[in-house]
């Protein structure tokens, strides 16, 4: 279990994480969320002892990470899959590990099969892929078989077939009873993967709560209706104190009332229903509900708001060729709108 309790780092005039406090429970897995900048890489550094909080306290298993006596066998974290001595083989990497913190050779050939690396395991980890390090890095986190396990975006440069792997492998984890905490920007694949979230603005804590719930409170919810007797259906709706929303394309929204009553009052009416849907927000929508105020780079979808001009057409680029966007040639161009 990991437990934060006030948690605050500032860097001069910079508050990075502020009087968080939270805990990280076994047998679930937990989504670490924020925008850019909110402070998670900074909460889970802290975590593990590379940065000192400048007031508050975290915890693993209720001690302080520096004094756990075997660090790996309590905590295993991915936190930067690149964190490697590219001279190195895989095996060669895990092989260091294992001996600094007490662990039995064999354990290195048991995870590099885990995370299917068994075939290059004596290659050098600089000639690897993106996937391939982050495969690497997950080895070294499993190494000890720690209780506890943070992977701070897992999936970066994995393939399909790996994404699903990882998916499972933590659920599989926290299926056995151990605490495991990711963070990631894939909206998608946390949806698919954390039973618990706990989601960060500005260094504040936003929300800790389940998925299902965060969902709920951080978007809407609705029902939409689609009929051939569209005035019929209004006119049953509004008699039984139902509000109705008339969407495009002929379709009705219902908030507040179930599919089941809605189909119900149609079927009491003799009423044809083309569309009976609930609909409800993915964990995306709810993430940008709740973080709009807290994003601190905002990007632009026109370039003229940025300040941008495009360069005339056949405009020289940086290497002399018309046309060409060679290195410096967006500096060339670069001007800012009258009034900027």
């Amino acid at each position: 279990m990991i437990e934060l309790e006030g948690l605050t780092k500032r860097y001069g005039d910079k508050m990075a994480v502020r009087d968080l406090t939270f805990s990280v429970r076994p047998g679930i897995v937990t989504g670490f969320l924020g925008p850019n900048g909110s402070g998670k890489s900074t909460t889970m550094r802290m975590m593990l002892g590379l940065d000192h909080p400048t007031a508050g306290d975290v915890r693993i298993d209720g001690q302080h990470y520096d004094q756990l006596r075997d660090p790996l066998k309590y905590i295993g974290a991915l936190l930067d899959a690149k964190a490697m001595h590219g001279g190195r083989s895989a095996y060669n990497h895990l092989l260091c590990l294992a001996q600094s913190n007490g662990i039995p050779k064999a354990r290195v050939g048991e995870v590099l099969d885990t995370v299917g690396l068994t075939s290059v395991a004596r290659k050098k980890a600089k000639g690897f892929s993106l996937g391939m390090g982050q495969r690497l890095g997950i080895a070294g986190a499993l190494l000890g078989d720690p209780r506890i396990l943070m992977f701070d975006e897992p999936v970066n440069g994995l393939d399909p077939e790996g994404i699903h792997w990882i998916r499972t492998l933590m659920k599989s984890l926290a299926g056995q009873g151990r605490t495991v905490f990711v963070s990631s920007h894939l909206m998608s694949e946390m949806a698919l993967t954390a039973d618990h979230l706990v989601v960060i603005g500005q260094g504040r804590l936003l929300a800790d709560t389940s998925m299902a719930e965060f969902i709920r409170q951080n978007s809407r919810s609705y029902v939409r209706l689609r009929t051939p007797q569209r005035e019929r259906l209004l006119d049953v709706l509004h008699q039984a104190g139902v509000t109705v929303v008339e969407a495009g394309n002929g379709t009705l929204e219902v908030d507040g009332t179930s599919a089941e009553k809605l189909g119900e009052l149609a079927a009491e009416h003799h009423l044809v229903l083309h569309e009976l849907s609930p609909q409800q927000a993915s964990l995306e929508d709810a993430f940008m509900q709740l973080t709009a105020e807290s994003v601190e780079y905002h990007a632009h979808s026109d370039s003229r708001d940025a300040g941008y001009m495009a360069p005339p057409p056949g405009a020289a680029g940086a290497d002399g060729a018309a046309g060409a966007a060679g290195p410096g040639w967006g500096e060339s161009w670069q001007q800012p709108r009258k009034g900027a």
